[in-house]
């Protein structure tokens, strides 16, 4: 099914009888395999403000990401939580939405310096699994009492509504960035430099470890962005602090924005065999819990509070890192493996009681992905 307008799909889903596939773009197929007739909602498209000037922008929940960020690079802006594209890593087509990219709260290296795509959202409009159409939110950032339906619905993976409709807090393209490249570090000095650098004045805006990968020492890879005599004095002063290295400075702006495409999009590991996990964690207890997966290539991101790791397909990555103060999500595997293991990790009996209770207050039937995020 694909509605043509959000009354559409609101007397769709309030006529249901079965449970939907709730789909965007279909480019990032995540999560539990899901029985149910796909509801799409692509025909959903089109930016119906854009204001920048107050820095913000409504869309529609199909409208194509790159159609979004064409509209902010004419105007000089972009989406600083900087969206992750999951086609290579997925093997999918299509073009990634707006909506999906909300669904998923998916955001790339820059969270670590601006934060995710939830705290860029202003607002949401909804069809929740009764058929009622509901919006929360607003134009400007502000708080709310009860649910802040905005917050839950980015990252619920179309689990409690579909959206229909999107306001989000855009920001100004810098003029320019660097990167700087120290070669050779195991993951425990990695992270320790990458700490360095965060807690550093020079407002660094991505770091990354690249582990040796056969063909080369690693890399860890620091970004600086803004107006380009700050860039180039920040990017020395950093040097300045890695002096035991030779550090050279990446400034070719096609070849820097190359380098942290392939970091965000995880472009090492596309088309290669096993299943991807994504483990979330504190920086310091990454290089441990990496050593305890045994990956066959990895790659740390967010200055090593994000683990991407590649395994043999089957793996449980779980039982390998054990007990610690995160979370893992199997991304990339085969439809069996996603129906053999829990896609996301597991919640504590009390929070998946309160999560299953905020569910039934949404999608009383179950019609809405059912299971996609089931334990």
């Amino acid at each position: 099914m694909r509605p043509e307008s959000e009354a559409d799909l609101a007397e769709i889903i309030a006529a249901a009888k079965a449970p939907f596939h709730i789909r965007g773009g279909g480019t990032r197929g995540i999560g539990r395999p899901v029985a149910g007739e796909v509801l799409e909602t692509g025909a959903l498209s089109g930016i119906t403000l854009y204001e920048p000037g107050a820095l913000t922008l409504v869309a529609q929940a199909g409208t194509p990401l790159a159609e979004i960020e064409a509209a902010l690079q004419a105007e000089g802006q972009r989406l600083a939580f900087e969206p992750m594209d999951h086609r290579g890593l997925l093997g999918t087509t299509g073009a990634p939405t707006l909506g999906g990219v909300v669904a998923g709260n998916v955001s790339g290296p820059r969270r670590v310096q601006a934060g995710a795509c939830r705290d860029f959202m202003l607002g949401v409009r909804f069809v929740d699994g009764a058929g009622r159409v509901v919006k929360n939110g607003g134009r400007v950032m502000k708080n709310v009492t009860g649910y802040d339906l905005v917050k839950l619905m980015t990252g619920s993976w179309g689990t409690l509504g579909v959206l229909t409709e999107v306001s989000l807090k855009v920001l100004p393209t810098p003029e320019t960035a660097a990167s700087l490249v120290i070669r050779g570090l195991s993951a425990q000095d990695a992270v320790g430099a990458m700490a360095r650098a965060m807690g550093s004045p020079f407002e660094v805006t991505g770091a990354a470890h690249l582990p040796s990968g056969g063909d080369g020492p690693s890399e860890t890879v620091l970004r600086i962005e803004g107006f380009e005599t700050s860039v180039h004095y920040r990017a020395n002063r950093l040097r300045d602090m890695f002096a035991e290295h030779d550090v050279p400075i990446e400034s070719d702006p096609d070849h820097v924005a190359a380098r942290w495409s392939a970091i965000r999009d995880v472009q090492a590991m596309t088309g290669q065999p096993g299943d991807v996990w994504r483990i979330s964690c504190t920086p310091s207890e990454g290089p441990a819990l990496a050593a305890r997966l045994d990956a066959q290539q990895l790659l740390f991101d967010w200055a090593g509070g994000l683990i991407w790791a590649r395994v043999p397909e089957g793996t449980d990555a779980r039982a390998r890192l054990g007990a610690f103060g995160g979370h893992a999500t199997l991304v990339q595997g085969s439809e069996a493996t996603r129906a053999a293991l829990p896609v996301f990790q597991p919640e504590p009996a009390p929070l998946a009681a309160l999560t299953d209770g905020v569910r039934a207050q949404f999608d009383p039937r179950g019609l809405l992905n059912p299971g996609l995020m089931a334990g």
